[in-house]
């Protein structure tokens, strides 16, 4: 895959991030809201798969045991940084 490509998982890894903790928030302070706690299970599973297919082709985007070591090997420092990408 190419940067543009990279560029793309990064931004709708981004997008679904900022969509997650805003319901987050807003069940926070309506617990018993089903439809919101609905969507919020929906946009996570959605991350999670969206983080597993980013991390399949460019390596892990968070250390501190969110993200599995891949083929019995720590891969976390020797991949570029999300934020050391060059678009």
């Amino acid at each position: 895959m190419d940067t543009r490509q990279q560029a793309q998982m990064l931004l709708q890894i981004q997008q679904l991030e900022f969509t997650a903790v805003e319901l987050n928030l807003f069940l926070d302070t309506h617990p018993d809201d089903q439809q919101a706690l609905a969507l919020y299970n929906q946009v996570h599973q959605q991350l999670m798969q969206c983080v597993q297919n980013y991390e399949q082709y460019y390596g892990p985007l968070l250390s501190y045991g969110f993200s599995p070591a891949r083929q019995n090997t720590w891969v976390w420092a020797e991949t570029p940084w999300p934020w050391e990408i060059k678009y």
